[in-house]
């Protein structure tokens, strides 16, 4: 007996009510990108594992789905879009007003360890503001982060916003007389701090010339920084300060921010980030040899970690079910109460479907009873039943069982 085949580990089947949900999540997505005056574009899915290699060095290959391919090239599939974005932007970025305000929905794959809010294959939603290095750049990026959990049904009593700052750490550096040391080994202490134990950060701390209770200190001094005012300001001025936590704890792991840094969590700390992302001012640089420095700022949200939380928060899951309920409801179905009328009750299913209606019907003979049987369980709200009276048929309302006698020809605008 051949062994059954099953779904890979960490990749996702989609069933019609998980598409329904993932499209949901796309079209929030695209709304909030919209409004905000964003253009979508999108860039391939296999792209040269070189690519990744400049941005995050060799170690990135243990997270890469990577291979040498028939022409004997070096290809990954994509773990994610920055790099991408700033090999596009090198190449064309004078043939654009600035700043580009981009934002991107694609399919994306590491190669790890599954867990919760954590899968092998994902869907990234990617915004990124090129062009412009002022703070008020990365007060619009964060204001947009807020602005599309708000979307999504979340209050300030669901999430906080975390907002640092990677130049404050520089200043603390520099205050605390460590010229000399490596800035990116001191981020990656600062990173880990709230999931290492105590004494495992003092000690590392210690070997680059200060102390957890030097780093404890400024970090509850962090609210009052000059780096925040700029950005805390502008969210000020938009209402959305309440939404906002300044903590320098977060710098976010990846060595290539340089400046503002931020990341979204429930409240309840029950999860992983749902967003973060940060200032990079020097990436495009870095992926595209001899290209001039473009600043930059941008986040993503993965569809794994925010449709969770959409399904355990009551006025998130409450807006994803009332749209699922209105995505998956048909418009009318086609009762052939007459299998004689059968031609002329397709003739009114290809009406309705060209006036944009949603319709469904039976495609063999079944008993009338049986077909409404099947409309009510595709919630259509009308039920046109077509029997020996055509051209005159009736209209149920399946809601409250109303009725009303029409004519095919007005079937369309009734409807």
């Amino acid at each position: 007996m051949a062994e059954k085949i099953q779904t890979l580990k960490g990749f996702r089947d989609f069933y019609p009510e998980d598409c329904a949900a993932r499209n949901y999540l796309f079209e929030r997505w695209r709304a909030v990108a919209h409004r905000y005056g964003f253009a979508e574009y999108e860039g391939p899915v296999l792209e040269s594992t070189e690519l990744y290699k400049r941005k995050s060095g060799d170690e990135i290959l243990g997270q890469l789905f990577h291979f040498t391919d028939r022409g004997e090239r070096e290809v990954a599939m994509r773990p994610e879009l920055t790099p991408t974005l700033a090999r596009m932007a090198a190449a064309k970025q004078r043939d654009y007003k600035k700043p580009l305000r981009w934002f991107a929905i694609g399919q994306f794959f590491r190669y790890e360890a599954p867990q919760k809010g954590r899968t092998r294959e994902f869907y990234q939603f990617n915004v990124d503001l090129l062009g412009e290095p002022s703070k008020a750049a990365d007060a619009e990026l964060v204001a947009f982060a807020i602005d599309l959990m708000r979307d999504l049904g979340f209050t300030a009593d669901d999430f906080t916003l975390r907002l640092s700052d990677r130049d404050a750490w520089l200043a603390f550096l520099e205050g605390e007389g460590l010229d000399e040391a490596d800035p990116a080994a001191f981020l990656s202490i600062i990173d880990k701090m709230e999931r290492e134990r105590p004494e495992v950060t003092e000690d590392k701390l210690k070997g680059l010339g200060t102390s957890r209770e030097a780093v404890d200190a400024f970090i509850a001094s962090a609210a009052g920084s000059a780096h925040f005012a700029p950005v805390l300001d502008d969210l000020a001025a938009r209402g959305l300060a309440d939404f906002v936590t300044v903590d320098l704890g977060v710098v976010r792991g990846l060595a290539y921010y340089t400046g503002t840094v931020f990341e979204v969590f429930d409240k309840g700390r029950g999860m992983r980030a749902v967003a973060g992302g940060g200032r990079y001012d020097k990436l495009v640089s870095l992926i595209s040899e001899g290209a001039a420095d473009l600043p930059a700022c941008g986040f993503a949200m993965g569809d794994v970690v925010i449709t969770d939380l959409i399904k355990e928060t009551p006025s998130a899951r409450a807006k994803l079910d009332e749209h699922l309920a209105a995505a998956g409801a048909l418009d009318a179905y086609v009762v052939i109460a007459d299998e004689s009328k059968r031609a002329e009750a397709l003739g009114i299913v290809q009406r309705l479907r060209a006036a944009g209606l949603r319709t469904d019907y039976p495609l063999v003979p079944l008993k009338v009873g049986k077909q409404f049987g099947h409309a009510e369980s595709l919630r259509a709200r009308k039920a046109i039943v077509v029997g020996a009276e055509f051209p005159t048929v009736a209209v149920k309302t399946l809601a409250d069982r109303s009725e009303q006698q029409l004519l095919v020809e007005d079937l369309p605008t009734q409807l």
